[in-house]
């Protein structure tokens, strides 16, 4: 597995905790992050146990807000309440939403072990918490979208049933359903209080969603209004970040970053992304030398990458540097070697696959790249994934997304937009946010420059990112780039 040991010890108790931060921003070193006191969620509970409830509120906190891994705890309520099914679920769920193929093993053992106390004792377990137990067997068999409707249904009875508001978020953001991202937690939202403890966690979640459905004003607003009930909510955080990023506001976004760094860069699984965010401001504005900076010292190397969905941010951001001309060869290589990709896990998510064949582009392993494309085609191709939510993704957005950049960085151009060009008009569906996808347009500018390149393409799509959010430093290397003049 990697640097991942297993699910019993501390090494994955420490998945995404970027532990080893160099604040070359100046912040200081953050406090430890304790949970707040558990509210009352107003929903039957499946043990009778007060520490072991007490030790779910405390995981589920964990998974709202980032701050470590929820696993201790989820261990601690099993030893109060060795048959209470629920937080065996909950590990499954955790593991399964890290979105790491090598972790499916333990996820699926977690399940059983659920599945086997749920069936000793039917009649003690809540409704909400068997929709739990329903829609983590529809994860296991990797039909995400039959999951989140599960999640849905619950919510319409049991809106404070916070761990539905989580893991649906997740799992609508992985099939990139911006409608569910901002109505599920809107309907539930008048359901809670501002005295309860996850409430800014939940405000978070419906900010962000705000956010991708272009409602940038609501999502800042309601982003701000969560930060000033708790500091300590990073989706916020992310969700104003975001805001900034789709308006084109780099210079307050970085500084937005740094404002808010001591209650995220230290102790939080969710820094290597924020870090990207502030990357991404800093490529923005064409600092080229600060974007480097900030790659080397948070978004590089096994101590700080822990998991996949930290290595794509890495990957998307050497992918954007080498569009643009730059060497980062040496980085993407030592990206790859870090990067414990099985050949049998190809084809899991397509979102995931695709940023694994920019880091072997990237550092010009071609042959490695082409090998992973086949063997995803392959895998789309089985009849047994048929109802896997992944299949369509790969087919119609992954597959054609691969095939873009790997025409690309074979010199030809032109194949690459016609490739690039129709997967990007359903691209939301294989998940990510608009931030992420942004690659894909960025890939088709640049395609677009190069000798052969549908240069039309290039220019129509700059003068949509025009009107999108004003000319900043790198729309205008690409007018450059393109022989057109800056606005």
């Amino acid at each position: 597995m990697g640097v991942i040991e297993g699910t019993d010890g501390n090494d994955l108790n420490r998945i995404g905790v970027g532990e080893s931060i160099d604040r070359i921003d100046g912040s200081a070193a953050a406090k430890p992050v304790s949970p707040p006191p558990a509210g009352d969620s107003g929903l039957p509970s499946g043990s009778g146990s007060a520490p072991a409830n007490a030790a779910v509120q405390r995981a589920l906190w964990r998974m709202m807000s980032f701050y470590d891994a929820p696993l201790a705890d989820l261990d601690e309520a099993s030893r109060h309440d060795p048959a209470w099914p629920l937080p065996h679920l909950m590990r499954a769920g955790f593991l399964y939403s890290l979105t790491e193929p090598a972790l499916l093993a333990d996820a699926c053992s977690a399940l059983a072990r659920a599945q086997a106390l749920a069936g000793a004792s039917p009649s003690a377990w809540p409704a909400h918490e068997q929709a739990h137990r329903i829609a983590i067997e529809h994860l296991a068999q990797g039909r995400w979208q039959a999951a989140c409707q599960v999640w849905d249904d619950s919510l319409i009875e049991h809106p404070r049933d916070a761990l539905a508001l989580q893991w649906a978020q997740l799992w609508d953001f992985y099939r990139g359903d911006a409608a569910a991202l901002r109505g599920r937690p809107a309907r539930a939202l008048s359901a809670w209080h501002e005295d309860d403890a996850l409430y800014p966690c939940v405000l978070a979640l419906w900010a962000f969603g705000l956010e991708e459905n272009h409602r940038y004003a609501e999502a800042e607003e309601a982003a701000r209004r969560a930060l000033a009930l708790d500091p300590h909510v990073p989706w916020a955080v992310h969700a104003v970040a975001h805001v900034m990023e789709m308006q084109g506001r780099f210079e307050e976004g970085s500084a937005w970053l740094r404002q808010q760094q001591a209650h995220w860069a230290e102790g939080n699984g969710f820094a290597i992304h924020l870090w990207w965010h502030k990357c991404l401001f800093r490529l923005e504005a064409l600092d080229v030398a600060g974007t480097l900076r900030l790659v080397d010292a948070h978004l590089s190397g096994p101590a700080n990458l822990q998991i996949g969905l930290q290595r794509l941010d890495a990957a998307s951001l050497l992918w954007r540097l080498s569009l643009m001309g730059h060497d980062v060869q040496a980085h993407a290589r030592a990206l790859v070697a870090d990067w414990p990709a099985d050949p049998a896990h190809a084809g899991h998510y397509a979102f995931n696959d695709w940023h694994y064949v920019l880091a072997l582009l990237a550092a010009d392993e071609r042959a490695a790249a082409e090998a992973w494309l086949a063997r995803c085609a392959e895998q789309a191709m089985r009849p047994e994934d048929g109802a896997r939510t992944n299949r369509w993704m790969a087919r119609e957005v992954g597959l054609p997304l691969m095939r873009g950049v790997l025409a690309l960085h074979a010199g030809q151009a032109q194949a690459a937009g016609d490739w690039l060009y129709p997967a990007r008009a359903q691209a939301q569906r294989f998940g990510g946010s608009h931030a992420q996808r942004d690659l894909i347009d960025q890939t088709l500018i640049a395609a677009g420059c190069a000798p052969g390149g549908r240069r039309a393409l290039a220019r129509a799509l700059l003068n949509e990112r025009l009107l999108a959010k004003p000319a900043t430093p790198l729309t205008r290397h690409w007018l450059q780039r393109l022989g057109d003049p800056p606005p």
